[in-house]
């Protein structure tokens, strides 16, 4: 038996730990129901929960969906819209976005496929060390394109980065909740459940 401040109560029976959390008007849930015997704690279930929620939202937010953005190009592009596609392609690479440069190629243009290859290498050559190359310039019935992406940085030490751990468990189990303040619920369980193998221990 474990209480809300972590200190170690022993090994007692299941209607005497219930006796406990009621008079600390407080939750019996048990962690570890495959020990021998079962390990319980004393806690504040509703905020337990509601801290699980708050960290799993907070990890969402630090998420990253990364989409591949598409930018177009023409093989007789003038440089004014080159540079403005260009320019297009690094503000997506920016913001943490992929970008597809794609050059489609219509009817007597499929002759001059190796103008295309030259401009995407251009391109890649602009662009320079703000992204790295997943795919080279290859063919695809009549569109030839490439697939720039981010360049990788290291991670910072903020935030301890993954997800956070789950609420503190003995045994390393999601608790399962007794009826607070009362009898023990029948699921999940509780310790009361457990009354026939004996007690509650640490």
């Amino acid at each position: 038996m474990i209480d809300d401040e972590s200190n170690q109560l022993g090994i007692m029976t299941p209607q005497e730990a219930l006796r406990i959390a009621r008079e600390r008007n407080m939750d019996l849930v048990e962690v570890s129901p495959t020990a021998q015997p079962p390990v319980c704690r004393i806690m504040d279930f509703g905020k337990y929960l509601y801290q699980q929620e708050k960290r799993e939202r907070e990890a969402k937010k630090h998420q990253k969906i990364i989409t591949v953005k598409e930018v177009k190009f023409r093989i007789n592009v003038d440089d004014h819209d080159y540079e403005t596609k260009k320019n297009h392609a690094l503000r997506f690479l920016e913001e943490g976005d992929k970008v597809k440069a794609t050059i489609f190629f219509r009817g007597r243009e499929m002759t001059r496929t190796g103008l295309g290859r030259e401009l995407l290498q251009r391109l890649i050559k602009d662009i320079g060390n703000r992204a790295i190359v997943e795919n080279m310039p290859r063919q695809e019935g009549n569109t030839l394109h490439a697939i720039l992406a981010p360049p990788k940085t290291e991670k910072s030490g903020k935030g301890g980065g993954g997800a956070p751990k789950q609420a503190p468990s003995a045994a390393g189990q999601k608790p399962q909740q007794a009826k607070p303040g009362g009898h023990a619920a029948s699921a999940p369980q509780s310790a009361a459940g457990t009354a026939g193998s004996g007690a509650a221990n640490q």
